[in-house]
């Protein structure tokens, strides 16, 4: 069978879900395939374990989404018409270390001032002197980060002119290590904020990571770790709700397995029960870019691309781990106990360093770095009676020793091996507060999100030969792809994984750009019918 729309888009994680929904927007029919049960991607949320208790398979902060116009200014009315709504918990985090000294940081400065100072008076000012630091040029990074490539200046151009502008210079390129082992001179503050610019995925010692080693906590400090109202699907499905308003149709259980071609263009795509679907437009794709290059003849991509792609690094695995239980980790405090919805275990700066290498090699890491999310502290409409949904995320190899089949049987031990080290960390967690569990692999992420490539929860590497315009490939990091008609947004693409709704609105201004509409009428809200009025 054969059906045909005027955008056919193959993947519905949020990105392409923001994508078609600014296209729908404009009065294009979109028609949007995806592989899974429901929509939504790595920000879906289901019953993974108990009825009514709502686990975020993946993502769960949406703090780096926040200052994306798409909600800063509510321009697709998600807020306003579909009821998407925001919880931002207080306190931000909290982390235990290995010294059995712990860390809590404040929504309130003044808070989290105090809570430094007890460790480093000299730190706690320095933390306040990089917040005003990062403030300066904050407005020019978020404007990077949400324009295609060359619409914003790119980041050397955004510290020019500011009074910090020429140490951002040389942070823009320094590891997030390299930035917070400068400036900060007490351990447990280093390793807290290790801790935090590591939940990107991003090897803390690698070069271009510096701006993680400032603007992760800042936005925290602004945001705290944002979380939707009822789970992390509450976006796709404000999303899909907006796009059935516009006549978009989503259909699920489709994993697309071929391009095609026709007279040099991409006219859509085939799934793998053989159904074709035709894009009178273009077709956009979330598709993992190394998996997309198998999808249509070689020949076609281009030597250049293509090496582009062989070369592109998908970086660092997760493997996760939920439990359902009667109570949420009351982790060790300096003064009690302390619950949070966002919680963790990490060990000293070079240990994390040691960590992120040894995950490149094939080894497991036990614990060095731990990122525990109960969201249910701050959200008890995610389950019912009391009761709490715990996800545990921890870097950790797509091959252990060498072989991804090993994870057949490694799998069981490193969930214990995990689980005893939260409890360490959270005494209060016994076996009797569990009521069910689960472990997923890298392997089995893969399995379950196919864009999760190598169980890599952030598109790739964001180092420096994989960041702006280099991302995914030289030459091709405006969402145009090197066959004509076809798209590509996603984490893949600028400015990379987490949610930021920045790769699907990026690439909606340049198709829409593209389709011969000004992109900036279309997303105040006129749309296409009043640009023809």
């Amino acid at each position: 069978m054969t059906t045909t729309a005027d955008i056919v888009v193959a993947g519905a994680g949020h990105n392409s879900l923001i994508t078609a929904a600014y296209l729908a927007k404009a009065g294009y029919e979109c028609l949007i395939l995806d592989a899974g049960e429901i929509a939504g991607g790595a920000t879906a949320t289901q019953e993974l374990l108990v009825p009514g208790f709502a686990f975020d398979v993946c993502s769960t902060g949406h703090t780096l989404i926040q200052p994306n116009p798409v909600l800063r200014d509510d321009e697709l009315g998600l807020k306003r018409e579909y009821g998407l709504e925001y919880i931002h918990p207080d306190p931000v985090a909290h982390v235990v270390f290995p010294d059995g000294e712990s860390f809590t940081h404040w929504f309130d400065l003044d808070r989290t001032y105090d809570e430094i100072a007890r460790f480093s008076k000299r730190d706690a000012e320095t933390y306040r002197r990089l917040l005003a630091e990062y403030a300066e040029i904050r407005d020019a990074v978020n404007r990077y980060r949400f324009n295609p490539v060359g619409y914003a200046p790119a980041l050397d151009e955004a510290a020019a002119g500011v009074p910090s502008g020429a140490k951002w210079l040389r942070r823009f390129n320094q590891s997030a290590w390299d930035v917070i082992g400068y400036d900060y001179e007490d351990r447990h503050i280093q390793a807290y904020l290790i801790w935090q610019a590591f939940q990107t995925a991003q090897p803390v010692d690698s070069a271009g990571s510096g701006l993680l080693g400032v603007s992760i906590t800042a936005g925290r400090q602004m945001q705290s770790w944002a979380l939707p109202k009822g789970g992390s699907g509450m976006l796709p499905l404000a999303l899909t709700r907006l796009l059935a308003d516009h006549g978009a149709s989503i259909v699920t259980g489709k994993r697309v397995v071929q391009l095609l071609v026709e007279n040099g263009r991409c006219a859509g795509v085939e799934t793998a029960d053989g159904e074709r679907y035709l894009a009178r437009h273009a077709v956009v794709s979330t598709i993992h870019v190394k998996a997309l290059v198998e999808m249509a003849p070689r020949e076609l991509w281009g030597e250049g691309f293509l090496h582009g792609i062989d070369t592109y690094d998908v970086g660092l695995s997760f493997a996760a781990q939920y439990y359902a239980t009667t109570e949420p980790p009351e982790f060790v405090a300096h003064e009690g106990t302390q619950t949070v919805a966002s919680g963790g275990v990490v060990g000293w700066p070079e240990d994390v360093i040691q960590a992120g290498r040894d995950v490149r090699q094939g080894k497991a890491q036990i614990g060095t770095w731990l990122l525990v999310g109960t969201p249910s502290v701050a959200d008890p409409t995610r389950v019912p009676g009391g009761g709490h949904t715990i996800k545990l995320l921890s870097h950790q190899p797509w091959a252990p020793a060498g072989d991804p089949a090993n994870w057949e049987t490694f799998n069981d031990e490193l969930e214990h091996e995990l689980f005893a080290v939260l409890q360490r960390a959270a005494p209060n967690l016994t076996e009797d507060k569990v009521l069910a569990r689960k472990a997923k692999s890298p392997l089995e992420l893969e399995r379950a999100n196919p864009h999760l490539w190598h169980g890599a929860v952030h598109g790739g590497d964001r180092g420096v030969a994989y960041e702006g315009r280099l991302r995914p490939a030289p030459g091709w990091a405006q969402h145009r792809m090197p066959i004509p008609g076809l798209y590509q947004t996603g984490a893949t693409t600028h400015p990379g994984g987490s949610v930021t709704g920045g790769p699907g609105r990026n690439a909606a201004i340049v198709l829409l750009q593209d389709l011969g509409h000004d992109p900036a009428t279309v997303m105040r809200g006129a749309g296409r019918e009043a640009q023809r009025a």
